[in-house]
């Protein structure tokens, strides 16, 4: 190919393999196109050195987040839309100046089986620090959330989401192997690799993920509302009778054994601390179920401020148990430094004012066959892995579920719905318990400790579903390791980085030496 016309062809494959990622998410569900974005993605960065290896990594992104998260400018335009694309296409961007820069180095070297290893360990300390960075990060589309139907969701019990995503990558980057030999040479060992990769994809499938346990038998409402988008809930107290009518709608259903009601996050629009009306609503629902009943609501506290809040009824006509969102979303619901963003769009004014809470929230259900541990989560709050983590652990080993309380009326007919549920798949089989995945407006479902799924609901229609969930008290192997797969992954491929600088000089050292230079001509 003419050297005018490499790098062109080279972004526009960039771009393929971005939207090949995206392909690969709800609600395409195309999975197994994640390995193969990954194994474009490699061979385009890993001899491209730094400054051109950015380059392709930011159009990948490009290619991969502007449509992945298109449900963030549904309702409020292109610019937040393309603001968190960018931000987020700028992190691969920085995998691929990194893979380009020292992948380079090590093949110059000889080094090849190391320059390979800096794709599937980019890929994992790339999402690492998205997920952490800026104010909190944005651990949404990573590649182990592509994957809830694939073989390799199994990793999530060992080695948690960076474990699967690792399996990902690493999959990719053996199609990459084979691909290079079959382009380069040896061609007869290109079958190696791609029967690794194979192997890599199918492997996980010997993990065990148990759903023995005791069942309790538990319910969700999922409200409607009155309209799609920002003004869910301008109609006042339509939110709330909505899912107050839902729950005496299921309460005449007369489920038996019934032990746990769950209503999504926002599900009542009007502060029930504060609001007698409101309360005396709740209350009703509550004893109409008779059992306890865990409400989504927005408290107008701390003076000024607002708290995103799950509220634990459990009938005893006390004031209900709080757990307040530990992780607000940046720019949705609080927005750091307004007044500079208010500069650029009007929609900074948009942003809640919400605050953090500072405790897990454990909710205890008693039952017949004894109290069980109800873990109230937030929205994109199961998207962060050590919260998730810290949530099960909170449990103190008694049996749990996770409710995962979600409000997807601002996103519309998109994919977010999808692509969040799909993060609920992963967590169950990485803390190998059952969730209670509830909506506002869908998508809601019930996840069993393997990823799968039943009474999964459409999207903007009222619905009230039960089902019997394991509840579980074991620590899986997932939880013990924490963080450690990530950290040792990140501190490999420092070390890779490392080395790479170092053969760097080396071959810098070697072109200025004569002696090495009369070496040359001597073997010459």
């Amino acid at each position: 190919m003419p050297p005018a016309l490499r790098l062109p062809a080279q972004g526009l494959a960039a771009v393929v393999a971005g939207l090949l990622l995206w392909l690969s998410f709800p609600d395409h569900d195309l999975w197994w196109l994640a390995p193969v974005g990954v194994a474009l993605l490699g061979g385009l960065t890993l001899r491209a050195g730094g400054p051109r290896g950015f380059l392709l990594g930011l159009l990948a992104g490009l290619g991969f987040f502007v449509p992945t998260l298109s449900w963030s400018g549904v309702y409020v335009g292109l610019l937040p839309w393309f603001a968190l694309a960018v931000l987020q296409a700028l992190y691969i961007a920085l995998q691929g100046a990194l893979t380009g820069f020292a992948g380079r180095r090590l093949v110059a070297a000889g080094h090849l089986r190391a320059a390979y290893a800096l794709v599937p360990l980019g890929w994992v300390a790339q999402e690492w620090a998205r997920s952490t960075t800026p104010y909190g990060g944005f651990p949404w589309a990573r590649l182990a959330f592509s994957q809830a139907d694939s073989p390799l969701a199994h990793l999530a019990r060992w080695l948690g989401a960076p474990g699967v995503t690792f399996g990902v990558a690493l999959v990719g980057t053996l199609l990459l192997l084979g691909a290079a030999c079959l382009v380069r040479g040896p061609r007869l060992a290109a079958p190696v690799p791609l029967l690794l990769a194979a192997a890599v994809l199918l492997a996980p499938l010997a993990i065990s993920l148990p759903t023995a346990g005791r069942t309790e038998r538990v319910g969700f409402v999922q409200g409607d509302v009155p309209t799609a988008g920002l003004e869910f809930n301008a109609q006042r107290r339509a939110v709330l009778d909505n899912h107050v009518r839902g729950t005496l709608a299921l309460a005449e259903q007369e489920p038996q054994d019934l032990t746990l009601v769950v209503w999504p996050e926002n599900a009542s629009d009007i502060d029930p601390l504060r609001n007698a009306d409101a309360a005396l609503e709740i209350q009703q629902a509550q004893e109409a179920v008779g059992v306890p009943l865990v409400v989504g609501a927005v408290l107008a506290e701390p003076p000024g401020r607002s708290s995103n809040v799950s509220l634990f009824y459990d009938g005893s006509g006390g004031p209900p148990q709080e757990y307040v969102k530990l992780h607000p979303v940046p720019f949705a619901e609080y927005i750091p430094h307004r007044e500079f963003f208010r500069m650029f769009t009007s929609a900074a004014d948009l942003a809640g004012n919400f605050v953090a809470g500072d405790r897990i929230g454990v909710f205890t259900v008693p039952a017949p066959g004894g109290a069980y541990a109800a873990l109230p989560t937030i929205c994109f709050e199961v998207a962060y892995d050590g919260l998730m983590r810290d949530s099960v652990a909170a449990a103190g080993g008694r049996d749990s579920l996770i409710l995962v309380q979600t409000n997807n009326a601002t996103f519309g007919f998109t994919a977010e719905s999808e692509q969040q549920f799909a993060i609920s798949r992963i967590r169950a089989i990485e803390h190998g318990r059952s969730v209670v995945h509830v909506s506002t407006v869908g998508v809601s479902g019930f996840v069993a400790p393997d990823g799968t799924v039943t009474e999964k609901t459409g999207l903007f229609t009222p619905a009230q579903r039960t089902a019997d969930l394991t509840v579980r008290s074991e620590t899986t192997p997932s939880d013990r390791l924490g963080p450690v797969p990530q950290t040792l992954a990140t501190a490999l491929l420092a070390l890779l980085v490392l080395g790479a600088v170092r053969d760097g000089r080396r071959a810098r050292v070697a072109r200025t030496d004569p002696a090495s230079e009369d070496r040359d001509l001597a073997r010459a």
